[in-house]
């Protein structure tokens, strides 16, 4: 990443393949990377490396992974023509003295620009009450004074790990006005340059026109976050919420929805649909009668209610005046009281969010240890719905966890499961949300390990509770879980949908979340008998058919293969010269680019075997294998993978239906007994260590 957009500085250097990638953030991961000390850099953008560079050439930052252009905005948001009235302007033009932060932050300090995101700023507006949150989120050393380089960055959690988010300070103007978020003190700029690096985590602003305000809580803290229905309240609601008040929650709430979605401004001076910030909870009396009362913020900044508790209300007058000078607000700011009752009356949700959920926990000493994982579901594999798909819900995401014994397990909750959904599609607009949910079943000692198969779900009773389904980014539930070792089974509702996703498992003792199936056992184990014995005894003839002074070559054995072993019956076009040439490499003991007679019978028995394996699984005979099947296929051949090895197979050796053909799929077994014999063979233990000619020798030959 340059500094600015001259051509001559642009640099053509092949970006690493994705699974190179996914190798290098999973080291970094293991390195520490990724934590609120140590974020993993969006975009692989390294703040104070641009800084510096910006610096040293005397000039200001531009960011090219999210420049200052129409596409950043994103569709939708404005009219075209409004679009071509935006403009793109830094700080420094827009006042003399621009600040990052002036003084301390406030939820004052924020206002609605000309397009409307009312969740992100309730939850701007809640974020003001944790300057300890707030300063993790918005890194020191930069600012409008030393160091200025048109560059900033801001800290998020996202799905399970930190990231760094660089920007440059261009910020969308639109008549004079704000695009969204807007400053009301006019030389403080850390709202819309937050929001700004929260659009380039989103995609573009559009992205950021409907939203939840428990995604945005969740992407400033991590932990865990709570949504909590008030058409069906928890008995102990407001415990929950003065417990999340005191130990520094961020918290939000919707008002129940209209007919439209238009935010309709009721009588009352609630806003239908609308997301407000949770600021304050406080019990008082009033006449000596104990009234549970709960603070609200309009990030509107006006239009308040005007029932009991509001500005306006008699009911103050029954309250002692040290408490009324307290409490009392009377000013036009979009804060307000109402009492407990109402708000279940009128909102719709409250979502609580902390770094730990110990806000539902009675004993105040408990500590909390947390264990995530992430996976897929993918179609054909991993896919399979929910619990009522009896013949293939087992072959979801299962990920074992171990409760260890808790001293005050009968005081209140011990466990919490949290699962995420992440977007197909980093832009929010071209992703939908799937109905997740998730299920727990108890493990008898006879299935501590392994896949739990089909048969267990059944034939045995272990199933202890389920959770959703839900079309929300974000499920969480507390339970009373006896200590023990169980089996968390995330599913989507309908099967055959993919998505990714996080599980995360809180609990009051130490627990370690694994998936069952991440561990690859590359033993491969060929039955000792052939079905098709003629077919192998006729090796002999159809090599000195074939070959050339007592070897064969690519162009040689792609004619053998499609004449005699296939026999022409193909719908894909037979052995493709390629394939031909990747076969002989992995069977070639001598590196001759030829198979003599000893390397082609080794060949020619494997091709028997696997066709036989392939006809087998074929079950609905189209002459493709599905993912489901492929997977068998493997299974049999003693092979274990992953289901990320499995999808990475299918990318690259089936066609666009992710169906695997034949002569793809024999391909594909050789290249994988070969690699995993080379591993076997070179390394020590689960470590291979190569140099750098060793790894481009294997790498460009086989």
């Amino acid at each position: 990443m340059s500094c600015t957009h001259n051509n001559h500085q642009e640099t053509y250097t092949m970006p690493s393949p994705g699974i190179c990638q996914k190798m290098l953030k999973n080291q970094q991961i293991e390195d520490g990377l990724g934590t609120i000390a140590s974020p993993m850099k969006f975009f692989d953008q390294d703040f104070h490396v641009l800084r510096d560079a910006c610096l040293l050439q005397n000039t200001r930052f531009v960011d090219k992974t999210f420049p200052p252009v129409m596409e950043t905005i994103g569709p939708g948001l404005v009219t075209p023509e409004q679009m071509t009235r935006i403009e793109w302007i830094r700080p420094i033009i827009l006042h003399p003295d621009p600040q990052l932060i002036v003084k301390t932050t406030s939820r004052f300090d924020i206002a609605q620009g000309s397009v409307g995101n009312c969740w992100f700023l309730a939850a701007l507006g809640s974020l003001t009450f944790h300057p300890n949150i707030l300063t993790q989120i918005i890194p020191g050393e930069q600012g409008f004074k030393n160091m200025y380089a048109g560059i900033f960055h801001f800290k998020f959690w996202y799905f399970g790990k930190w990231v760094d988010v660089v920007i440059d300070d261009k910020l969308p103007i639109l008549d004079g006005k704000y695009l969204c978020v807007s400053p009301k003190t006019l030389n403080e700029f850390w709202p819309p340059l937050l929001e700004k690096a929260y659009a380039k985590l989103c995609g573009s602003y559009t992205n950021m026109q409907h939203g939840s305000i428990s995604e945005a809580l969740l992407d400033f803290t991590g932990g865990v976050q709570m949504t909590i229905k008030l058409n069906n309240p928890p008995e102990d609601l407001w415990s929950i919420m003065r417990k999340a008040t005191e130990m520094n929650s961020l918290i939000g709430c919707g008002s129940s929805p209209g007919a439209t979605k238009e935010n309709t401004v009721l009588e009352n001076g609630l806003v239908e649909g609308h997301a407000y910030s949770v600021t304050g909870v406080y019990e008082l009396k009033s006449f000596d009668v104990d009234v549970k009362l709960i603070r609200l913020w309009n990030p509107w900044g006006n239009t308040e209610w005007n029932g009991a508790w509001s500005d306006q209300s008699s009911k103050w007058k029954g309250v002692h005046e040290e408490q009324k000078q307290k409490l009392y607000l009377k000013r036009e700011d979009g804060e307000f009281w109402m009492d407990i009752e109402d708000f279940k009356n009128y909102f719709d949700t409250v979502n609580i969010c902390n770094e730990s959920p110990g806000f539902l926990d009675s004993n105040a000493n408990s500590i909390w240890t947390e264990s995530t994982g992430s996976g897929k579901w993918i179609r054909g594999i991993s896919a399979s719905g929910c619990l009522t798909n009896s013949d293939s819900f087992w072959m979801n995401p299962q990920y074992r966890i171990s409760l260890e014994d808790a001293s005050d397990l009968e005081s209140s909750y011990n466990v919490v499961i949290s699962l995420i959904q992440k977007p197909l599609h980093r832009k929010r607009c071209l992703s939908s949300f799937l109905h997740i949910g998730f299920y727990i079943f108890r493990v008898p000692s006879q299935f501590n390990s392994g896949r739990l198969p089909q048969e267990f779900f059944t034939s045995f009773n272990h199933h202890v509770s389920t959770f959703g389904f839900l079309n929300a980014r974000n499920i969480s539930e507390r339970y009373t879980l006896p200590p023990g070792n169980y089996v968390v089974v995330p599913s989507t509702y309908n099967k055959g949908q993919e998505g990714k996703f996080v599980l995360s498992v809180f609990s009051k003792t130490k627990n370690n979340i694994q998936e069952v199936d991440s561990n690859l056992n590359l033993n491969l184990k060929f039955p000792k008998q052939v079905a098709n014995i003629s077919e192998v005894s006729t090796y002999e003839k159809l090599f000195a058919k074939y070959s050339q002074d007592e070897e064969i070559d690519a162009v040689h054995l792609q004619s053998l293969l499609n004449d005699v072993f296939l026999r022409g019956k193909t719908s894909t076009g037979g052995f493709s010269f390629e394939t031909c040439k990747s076969m002989i490499a992995v069977m070639d003991h001598s590196s001759t680019g030829r198979l003599n007679l000893y390397e082609f019978k080794c060949l020619w028995k494997r091709l028997i075997i696997l066709q036989n394996i392939f006809n087998e699984k074929d079950i609905t005979l189209t002459g493709f294998l599905s993912l489901s099947e492929l997977w068998q296929a493997i299974q049999s051949t003693g092979i274990k993978i992953s289901n990320e090895l499995l999808i990475l197979i299918s990318l690259r050796y089936g066609n666009p239906d992710d169906k695997i053909a034949l002569e793809n799929f024999i391909s594909l077994m050789l290249r994988l007994e070969c690699m995993a014999d080379i591993f076997k063979k070179l390394s020590r233990g689960n470590v291979m260590s190569l140099q750098q000619s060793e790894w481009m020798n294997i790498t460009m030959y086989l």
